[in-house]
């Protein structure tokens, strides 16, 4: 197998080059036709001066240049880091500034909305555009702005591109931290083709599968598809969707074989109406970014009979750490599984020791998976990435893991199952309480399509239990509580229910328990001064 990242496609193109990479809308592109035009950025990267492991951004939605872009950056030795195109203005000049953006590959109307905030951005030095873009946009007038055809046309550069191994840098993807702005998780080429390699083989990927790719290219859960179906030779279909309903209609239309989603969308997407032609195609979801509802995915396995279910935990920093197998889902659904191939995953107490089975924990992965680091943040790196549990005194160099934060446990079995993250345990009455515990509760009450479990201060309890259901004002409180008078001890029933019409997501579109924590602060505060 290939040792850095491009070579997936350079392989497939080599063999196989009029076997179809792409497709957007109607336009299909092959390997070779994509080969070219990954060569072409790596080029123009190369003319405009980029050193060996610069870091290139790409700020566009799901289109064919941003392929082209990322995979183009790997080819000139240079690093990737895509930008969630939903992030706003002052998000995205973070990034580029805290990774030391050199170029940007962005449209012309995005540009447009970053005028006020590239000034402050140092290092950078060329912008790339899909559309034309005046200079004028730019007070800085060092920046040297391109349209996507003039960069990508100049003659092949003479010198050839930037060695690379499979130990270096590949990618940044930055990820909320449990504080202030976000963190970018250094992956490298190892990294992402060992990825790769191990989804494939618990995935059964091979070269006729499609893959639609709906979640953002800067989330690493949606970067796996394209590195994913690039490994085997298989085609991705790139889709920014409006409404669920767009999904299903695109998992017909382009007869795809494999879809991933993040338990919103999967909610949304169970309660919808599958046609018999959309289901025929589809050979395998996943779920990853949260635990999956049980009711939603019986809704799903009612929908598409034929279609194997995989669920999923992953982090950033390690990729993916654990997968349930379809024959699994049926007698432990609440499990995350066991290890991806080629991982191993310690459940440790707070001293490094294993935990028995049944004994909560935290969840430490280790393998080639684990990232590099938070760029230029030793601190946290130190504080996730530390010593693996258990290494042989006699091996001289340590060997680094990640300590998730998350708090599992192991069956018998050897089958995994998540209580919660360290930093949203709720702590009420002197227990401990996972939010996604009640959540769980909630719904499979079959009353509330989304809902998220949060912890506030109350002035006697420490810690109170605030639910926040997505929906309209009508929703039935009383009904809701009696629900969980019935199926919940005392000190897990919420003391209070809230309703908007949406809950907000992070950038990966998970909901923001964070965001939800901070509008209700004073929620039982209140009430006690009333």
């Amino acid at each position: 197998m290939p040792g850095l990242l491009h070579q997936l496609i350079e392989r497939t193109q080599a063999d196989s080059p009029h076997s179809t990479a792409l497709i957007h809308k109607n336009a299909e592109f092959s390997y070779a036709d994509i080969w070219d035009q990954i060569n072409n950025v790596a080029s123009g990267l190369m003319t405009h001066g980029l050193a060996a492991s610069e870091r290139v951004a790409v700020y566009l939605p799901k289109i064919p240049e941003t392929v082209f872009s990322l995979f183009g950056s790997s080819l000139a030795g240079g690093v990737f880091v895509p930008i969630n195109p939903l992030l706003k203005p002052s998000q995205v000049a973070y990034i580029l500034k805290d990774c030391n953006v050199r170029v940007l590959i962005t449209s012309a109307d995005r540009l447009q909305l970053l005028d006020d905030v590239l000034g402050s951005c140092h290092d950078l030095r060329t912008v790339i555009t899909t559309g034309v873009a005046s200079q004028t946009l730019i007070s800085r007038q060092e920046i040297t702005i391109r349209t996507w055809e003039q960069f990508t046309t100049t003659s092949p550069h003479s010198q050839p591109f930037h060695r690379r191994i499979d130990g270096d840098m590949a990618a940044i993807l930055y990820t909320s931290g449990s504080t202030g702005n976000p963190k970018g998780v250094v992956l490298s080429h190892h990294n992402m083709v060992a990825g790769a390699e191990s989804v494939v083989e618990y995935l059964g990927n091979n070269s006729s599968d499609r893959l639609l790719a709906v979640l953002p290219f800067s989330f690493d859960y949606g970067l796996s598809q394209m590195t994913t179906a690039f490994s085997v030779g298989a085609n991705v279909v790139l889709m920014d969707y409006l409404l669920p309903r767009d999904v299903i209609r695109a998992v017909d239309r382009y007869q795809i074989t494999g879809l991933a989603a993040v338990p919103p969308l999967w909610n949304q997407l169970a309660q919808l109406d599958w046609p018999e032609t959309a289901a025929s195609s589809l050979r395998y979801i996943t779920n990853s970014g949260g635990a999956m509802p049980k009711s939603t995915t019986l809704k799903l396995q009612q929908s598409l009979p034929d279609t194997e279910i995989y669920l999923m935990y992953g982090l950033t920093e390690a990729f993916r750490s654990t997968y349930l197998p379809p024959d699994q889902v049926a007698i432990r659904p609440e499990s995350m599984g066991t290890a991806i191939p080629n991982a191993e995953i310690l459940v440790v107490r707070e001293d490094g020791s294993e935990c028995a089975p049944g004994e909560p924990g935290e969840l430490v992965h280790r393998g080639a998976l684990v990232a590099m680091g938070y760029w230029n943040d030793p601190e946290k790196t130190a504080e996730r990435f530390k010593p693996c549990p258990g290494q042989l005194s006699e091996i001289p160099l340590t060997e680094i893991a990640v300590w998730s934060g998350d708090q599992v446990k192991r069956d018998e079995d050897g089958y995994l199952y998540f209580i919660s993250r360290k930093d949203e345990m709720i702590k009420t009455s002197g227990y401990r309480v996972s939010p996604t515990e009640v959540e769980e509760v909630i719904y499979s009450s079959k009353q509330v399509n989304e809902v998220a479990a949060i912890g506030l201060t109350h002035p006697s309890l420490g810690q109170a239990i605030l639910l926040v259901v997505a929906g309209e004002d009508s929703i039935d409180r009383e009904a809701i509580l009696k629900y969980c008078q019935k199926e919940l001890p005392n000190f897990m029933i919420p003391q209070a229910i809230e309703i908007k019409p949406v809950l907000p997501r992070n950038q990966n579109g998970k909901i923001d328990r964070k965001t939800l924590a901070l509008e209700y602060k004073d929620r039982f505060l209140e009430d006690t001064a009333s």
